[in-house]
């Protein structure tokens, strides 16, 4: 069995290294451009790189159905730019199957998705924009606090926030955006320590500095185009270079969870290490 993962971002990511971990062989599809910020412990970040690692788990950007069964076979998670659908249906093909027994859309673009209940035997979501019973079956709560991380059989996850995490003290403020359309520039290095003030990245010609002193968590991959207002860049005040390279406890929640919904299925529970 073979789990399709929509999106390769940094919570995503915690998912499929959980899965990954556990013995499950799982895809990645993303988009041609993905906008990940944290690219240090996004899977996606094999697009633009061809092959990447998130702490001891490998990765690589694959063409093909075939590529993407090699990676499996060497123990890559394969990740594929599949607008399509293409390769999604070649590797249905090779399995002879109709569709996906487990489909997890980690896209986290908190709205209704653009895949309904009937695109897998078990469809999870990821956070706000899924309704389990409607949409999915399962939707894995994203929200920080007592919930996160918990399996929702039947309704909705609690709605976003808009609000960011507070680190340190420090909410919006450690959110980088851009401040203009255009390519970014980049000019410092994720887990590079930054002093306030210092120039971070530029979008047609308007800078991006450092709010405050601390460490650069994430930042878009340099040369894609962005939008006036989206998430560029994480600054963290905490003086710890390494929470750039490793998977967020938030993320690793997240994966218990789809852990869970996987394995409360007896019929799955029995393909799953075939």
């Amino acid at each position: 069995m073979i789990t399709y993962l929509l999106g390769g971002g940094d919570l995503a990511s915690g998912v499929a290294m959980r899965l990954h971990r556990a013995g499950m062989r799982l895809v990645i599809f993303e988009l041609p451009q993905p906008l990940v910020v944290r690219r240090l412990v996004s899977f996606a970040n094999a697009i633009f790189e061809g092959y990447t690692q998130v702490e001891e788990i490998k990765a690589s950007h694959v063409l093909n159905a075939d590529q993407a069964r090699d990676a499996l076979d060497q123990g890559y998670i394969p990740v594929v730019v599949d607008p399509h659908g293409h390769i999604w249906e070649s590797l249905l093909a090779s399995l002879n199957i109709q569709r996906p027994q487990v489909l997890v859309d980690g896209r986290m673009t908190k709205q209704a998705p653009d895949i309904d209940i009937s695109a897998a035997d078990l469809v999870i979501g990821l956070g706000p924009g899924f309704e389990a019973g409607k949409n999915c079956h399962a939707v894995i709560e994203t929200n920080r606090g007592h919930t996160l991380g918990r399996v929702i059989w039947e309704g909705k996850p609690l709605a976003d926030t808009g609000v960011p995490e507070s680190i340190a003290n420090q909410e919006q403020d450690r959110v980088l955006r851009a401040p203009a359309d255009g390519p970014l520039i980049a000019y410092a290095e994720i887990g590079q320590r930054l002093s306030e003030g210092q120039l971070i990245a530029e979008v047609a010609s308007q800078f991006v500095n450092a709010p405050f002193t601390g460490v650069l968590r994430g930042l878009i991959y340099p040369g894609v185009e962005v939008t006036k207002g989206l998430k560029i860049g994480d600054l963290d005040p905490r003086d710890d270079p390494s929470f750039s390279r490793t998977v967020s406890d938030k993320a690793l929640a997240i994966g218990g969870g789809v852990i869970e919904a996987i394995l409360a299925d007896p019929e799955l529970r029995r393909q799953l290490w075939v």
